[in-house]
């Protein structure tokens, strides 16, 4: 018991000590030795006329009166107590003033923290964490939104270092509003934390050149630390991430990335292939729609499929009778580590088009379809 008495007498000395520090402390003190001088000349006073304070507590209720509310409930007639009431109502007037500043003051300050994405945002389950930004970035998460509607705009949290007043214009977006915002590096786990890694559900981060002064492989590099970062915050998640050069890919998939984007070397196919004249270009535009219900789709199909021939599921989804066609398997769909867990061989979302009719289909597989306006 007196161990705890005196850690508690230490903790009281602590803090009256941070208290005489504070100019603001005395001010107060004063104020309130003010008060209690005024209310007490108003007591002995108004006690001698017949203004009804007759005690006092009529003196310390006018006092309260006068202090709050700013009128009088007793029509005071001396002049001392006039000129102590007077005190009492410019103080109470000053009073409310200081709170109210102070008041406006937190607000403002709450408000302009969130703007800025330096405050940490309320807890959240199942968050899509968007990291990195780019010049046209509104189109881009436009473009998720449409590909994604299972993702809501309040369940996007934006991670990254760009201008404040990017991120405000942003958001001044109605579509955008209800965005959430973290500044920050995206690699730093401080950062993550504030954006509530740990509940997050997928994440995906774009080569993020900051100030434009950045190479290629720094910028890659960085990608690779933030994947290496999030995965050991949250193993579960699943992330895809954009490298501009195919050298540290490898490194991403070491650090067990759901999905590598190679963003030049599909540029760089997507030319080629133009330049045999065939449309193939048209062709791979019309596949890759951001429309969820148009171009290739990856979904599940019912589970008594597993196990049995690729045929059968090929009569399946002609049955169906949908402007839809099975073009192949998406093996070991989902992340590495639930390939870890179930001791699954092979790479994470493994594509295999157009197997032999006899291929018996695996657990985890699922169907990639062309599809035309159809819902999978």
């Amino acid at each position: 018991m007196s161990k705890k008495s005196n850690k508690k007498r230490k903790k009281l000395l602590k803090s009256l000590k941070r208290g005489l520090k504070n100019p603001f402390s005395y001010l107060m003190a004063l104020v309130l030795a003010l008060i209690v001088l005024a209310t007490y000349v108003v007591y002995k006073t108004e006690t001698k006329t017949d203004s009804g304070i007759t005690g006092l507590f009529d003196a310390v209720w006018h006092t309260i009166v006068a202090v709050v509310a700013a009128y009088y409930d007793f029509y005071v007639k001396s002049v001392p107590g006039r000129f102590a009431s007077l005190v009492l109502l410019l103080f109470g007037m000053a009073l409310w003033t200081v709170i109210i500043g102070k008041i406006t003051s937190v607000i403002m300050d709450i408000q302009s923290k969130n703007n800025r994405g330096l405050k940490k945002i309320r807890p959240m389950k199942g968050q899509f964490l968007l990291c990195g930004w780019r010049n046209g970035f509104e189109e881009l998460l436009e473009t998720v939104l449409r590909s994604n509607p299972d993702i809501t705009p309040d369940m996007v949290v934006l991670v990254n270092n760009a201008p404040s007043q990017q991120v405000e214009q942003l958001k001044e977006n109605m579509e955008f509003k209800s965005v959430k915002y973290v500044a920050g590096d995206f690699s730093d786990a401080e950062t993550l934390k504030r954006a509530h890694i740990e509940s997050a559900s997928r994440i995906l981060v774009i080569a993020d050149s900051g100030n434009g002064k950045s190479s290629p492989m720094e910028v890659d590099s960085r990608t690779v630390l933030a994947v290496l970062t999030m995965k050991n915050m949250n193993p579960d998640v699943y992330i895809s991430a954009e490298l501009l050069d195919e050298k540290l890919a490898e490194h991403l998939r070491l650090a067990h990335c759901d999905e590598i984007i190679l963003t030049q070397e599909y540029e760089h196919s997507l030319l080629a292939t133009a330049s045999s004249g065939q449309g193939y270009s048209n062709v791979i535009k019309s596949l890759i729609s951001d429309d969820s219900d148009t171009g290739i789709i990856v979904s599940g199909f019912p589970a008594n499929y597993i196990g049995k021939q690729y045929q059968e599921l090929e009569a399946y989804y002609s049955k169906k009778g949908e402007s839809q066609v099975l073009v192949g398997l998406l093996l070991n769909a989902g992340n590495y580590q639930q390939m870890k867990k179930d001791k699954l061989e092979g790479s994470c979302n493994e594509p295999l088009l157009t197997p032999a009719a006899s291929y018996v289909i695996p657990k985890y597989a699922k169907s990639i379809l062309v599809c035309t306006n159809c819902k999978s």
